[in-house]
């Protein structure tokens, strides 16, 4: 329910509350809307800008900034860093938390180049694997980049505990989710994140992701969502990891299409719908390779996919009428501090 001025002047009518009550409240109301992301006009410049400059100094990366060398690119990345820093404080003094965020994490986005040109300048990374430079921290497995991406997980650390602002989780997330890579062509050997104990690792370490997440909103006590990036990237992993896997029987198949159910009652149960959308995938990709294999080159294969599509949109109607009494039913399973969790951000 989305409460308005109109609701309010209603309620003081009606002697609920008094005027001055009213105007309060609502003041109070707009105040935090303003700090609460949405899809309002600032909100998109602020994501957009923030993305832009983000993708700058990380996915766009060109050769040309390897001419500056090792040492130049660390004193770039700290000059940057020092800026970005400097902008958030400025920002928060004034009450832009939302930029302030943005700009915190894009701080914490210059910490791999800032540890990368150490590193060259150091002569630690003269051997390059692919010849692309920093930029191939973005596109290629390989165990060295684990320096950076530890030395980003502590510097953001730091960030985070100093500013206290949710979307500075972001890059620690995608941090650690190059990690659960590098770390498995460490652990097995080059190209074998592919393999079995690949996909298993990464699984795991989505896995892992997730358990995290759930112990930071346990531990959070604040009204900001601090578990909403590792939620995101930990169910990626996981499940990215376990699609890929081959299940080898019927048996296999059908323990993938259970893990998925599972994933839809978590995310009933957490309220985070992020369980839901993968396991929903997870689950249409059962049912479309079971219908495949049962109506191969039969007229009845577009009919069995279209009932399929059909009751998933049934399933959908009847999830959306009855969310919060599915949610409950399965709340009550939860432990007490899980539970007073889940309702508490629910409400």
């Amino acid at each position: 329910m989305k409460l308005t001025r109109a609701m309010l002047d209603e309620a003081a009518s009606q002697e609920l509350l008094d005027a001055g009550q009213a105007e309060r409240l609502w003041q109070f109301l707009v105040e935090r809307d303003q700090h609460t992301p949405g899809f309002k006009p600032a909100h998109i410049l602020y994501y957009l800008g923030g993305m832009i400059a983000i993708g700058a100094m990380s996915l766009f990366m060109t050769l040309g900034w390897e001419s500056f060398g090792g040492t130049g690119l660390l004193l770039i990345s700290i000059l940057y860093m020092v800026a970005a820093i400097g902008g958030v404080e400025w920002l928060q003094a004034r009450g832009l938390q939302l930029p302030a965020g943005i700009l915190a994490a894009f701080s914490v986005v210059l910490v791999p180049l800032a540890i990368y040109g150490l590193q060259h300048a150091l002569g630690l990374w003269a051997e390059r694997s692919h010849g692309g430079g920093y930029r191939d921290y973005h596109y290629y497995i390989d165990w060295r980049w684990i320096y950076m991406e530890l030395g980003t997980l502590a510097a953001g650390a730091v960030i985070l505990w100093r500013y206290r602002m949710p979307f500075t989780v972001m890059p620690l997330a995608v941090t650690l989710w190059y990690m659960s890579m590098d770390v498995t062509e460490m652990l097995l050997g080059q190209y074998s994140l592919f393999s079995d104990e690949g996909k298993v690792i990464s699984a795991v370490f989505g896995a892992a992701m997730i358990l995290l997440a759930l112990w930071i909103d346990l531990r959070n006590r604040s009204s900001k969502d601090f578990a909403f990036w590792l939620y995101i990237w930990g169910v990626i992993t996981f499940w990215g990891a376990l699609t890929s896997m081959d299940s080898g029987s019927d048996l296999g198949k059908f323990v993938y299409c259970m893990i998925n159910v599972g994933m839809i009652g978590i995310g009933a149960a957490l309220s985070r719908r992020v369980f839901a959308v993968f396991g929903g995938i997870g689950v249409a990709l059962y049912l479309g390779n079971v219908s495949y294999h049962m109506f191969r080159d039969s007229l009845m294969f577009p009919v069995a996919l279209t009932a399929i599509g059909i009751a998933i949109i049934a399933a959908g109607v009847f999830w959306q009428r009855r969310e919060a009494a599915i949610g409950a039913s399965l709340r009550e399973w939860l432990p007490d501090p899980l539970r007073l969790l889940v309702e508490r951000r629910a409400s």
